[in-house]
């Protein structure tokens, strides 16, 4: 199973340079809610409802979701080995809260701080941050 952070479906989305290996889409995908309003907040932000938002919802719909439940996100209420960011916290418990349920999960993320302490948790990647 590959949890998908909001980096990389931005990055498929908006079509930038680097984008996830076309197999990355035939895998197990699951992320948390938060990358729903995530994805929203950049494309209404970016005024891209009309052009993108079709994608945007197609490429949400493939992907299994974690809600923000307190049992899913409780993690992220506990010190982490390394400083994160709010929103990478929710992120992460939400990776520990299925590992917690017996699932092998590796996280496909461009954001080198939230690869970083996936690393100090010992998360797989499922390909390095900076690969293209």
């Amino acid at each position: 199973m590959v949890y998908l952070d909001t980096s990389v479906l931005l990055a498929q989305l908006l079509d930038e340079q680097r984008q996830p290996p076309a197999s990355l889409w035939s895998e197990s995908l699951v992320t948390s809610r938060l990358t729903h309003y995530e994805t929203w907040v950049n494309v209404h932000a970016r005024r891209l409802t009309g052009t993108h938002g079709e994608l945007a919802r197609e490429l949400l719909g493939r992907v299994a979701v974690v809600e923000l439940h307190p049992l899913a996100t409780r993690r992220a209420l506990e010190p982490f080995p390394v400083v994160v960011r709010a929103l990478d916290a929710l992120h992460l418990s939400a990776i520990e809260y299925l590992r917690g349920q017996r699932q092998v999960v590796q996280l496909a993320t461009y954001d080198k701080r939230l690869a970083a302490a996936a690393a100090a948790l010992d998360i797989p990647l499922a390909f390095p941050p900076d690969a293209l």
